[in-house]
């Protein structure tokens, strides 16, 4: 099984319902967002003028770039496929690709809000969210998960249930019978690019040849360099900040790695 969603761009009517709707699901605060909607053009195209939405969020990637990057302690995880009750132990960090249906998922509670896994994505789909820093994170990562609460009970995800023309299709890839499966073989495409080949399963579909130019035009055309050296400042820092905290005094070592953190941040 491989969840996904298509964005049927002929349908979308750019009206931000599916925004909101998760951001009233999750309770995600004002200046961040799960997904977005944004207007593309209007933009001379082969065909002439043409003007669209591009709707995004987590894509879910077949080799999601977010995961790798995580520099979070691992822990052995086991997973239960419900339909064929098979199980799946593997080390997991604070983000990780679920074995049986291939969404990314994060642990919002080992997450230590280095931006690691934020950096790394190409679409830009993640946000931390600085407010909920704690003695062990400075933030916590947010992200669309495909509202698998949701579907665990037979719901929709919530952009999907709102969207009031039916421009959100949520199924499973790997069924040939879904809707989802269909729209892949009408032509539904991820937005990549020659340098970012990263298997989005969030896929668009449009009947106008320039509404599907201008949505190309907005993949990536770059896999981000994430710094591996500000994430392993962030556990440094987070651990000597504890230290302190233990022993009641600000320690040199400990402010010279908040410092080295700020200046590697700026």
């Amino acid at each position: 099984m491989q969840y996904g969603m298509i964005i049927d761009v002929d349908r979308c009517v750019g009206c931000h319902a599916c925004v909101i709707a998760c951001k009233a699901e999750w309770e995600v605060p004002a200046q961040y967002n799960r997904n977005w909607v944004h207007r593309l053009g209007p933009d001379l195209t082969t065909t002439g003028m043409a003007a669209t939405y591009y709707p995004g969020l987590c894509n879910h990637c077949k080799a999601p770039s977010c995961v790798p990057v995580c520099p979070a302690e691992k822990v052995s995880a086991t997973f239960k496929d419900k339909k064929s009750g098979k199980t799946v132990t593997m080390d997991i960090a604070a983000t990780w690709k679920d074995p049986f249906n291939g969404t990314v998922q994060v642990d919002r509670e080992r997450c230590i809000g280095c931006g690691a896994c934020r950096d790394a994505c190409p679409y830009g789909a993640r946000y931390v969210d600085e407010s909920l820093k704690d003695d062990g994170s400075l933030g916590k990562v947010d992200k669309c998960t495909y509202c698998m609460p949701r579907v665990a009970e037979g719901l929709e995800p919530a952009c999907v249930q709102t969207c009031l023309a039916r421009a959100r299709i949520f199924g499973d890839l790997d069924d040939p019978k879904s809707d989802v499966a269909q729209y892949v073989k009408r032509g539904a495409v991820g937005l990549t690019s020659k340098a970012v080949q990263i298997g989005p399963n969030g896929m668009y579909f449009g009947s106008k040849k320039g509404d599907m130019e201008l949505l190309m035009k907005a993949a990536p055309q770059e896999l981000p360099k994430v710094s591996l050296r500000r994430s392993l400042l962030t556990q440094m820092s987070l651990t000597a900040k504890n230290q302190v905290k233990d022993i009641g005094l600000l320690g040199l070592a400990g402010a010279l790695l908040v410092k080295s953190l700020q200046d590697d941040e700026k």
